[in-house]
């Protein structure tokens, strides 16, 4: 009975980390999703709007970089944690002041 127990266990383990694996990135696919849609805005033409959404998605990211732990950021985590969350906030602050400052083209 030794050897089923512990073959159920070892699966349990690796069931756990298999899991552990997906999670740990659903920062990243929640940033990367804000991503899409504001390509998908971008591509029908609704730019300001995409920009917008763009810009917002990086301040996430930023955000989350700095509230996760490293060991649990998944692929939001690129270099140091002060890098990853001073380059994702300063583009996507750059980002969102680029789309609310210009004006929408075709208006008087």
């Amino acid at each position: 009975m030794t050897g089923t127990s512990a073959g159920g266990r070892v699966e349990r383990i690796r069931h756990a980390r298999q899991v552990r694996r997906y999670l740990v990135q659903i920062p990243y696919f929640v940033v990367l999703l804000g991503l899409l849609v504001a390509a998908v805005l971008v591509l029908f033409d609704r730019w300001r709007r995409g920009a917008f959404v763009f810009g917002s998605a990086l301040l996430l990211g930023a955000v989350l970089r700095a509230l996760i732990p490293s060991s649990r950021a998944g692929l939001l985590q690129v270099r140091g944690r002060f890098f990853d969350v001073a380059a994702m906030a300063a583009t996507g602050t750059l980002i969102l002041w680029l789309a609310t400052s210009i004006d929408p083209l075709g208006t008087d």
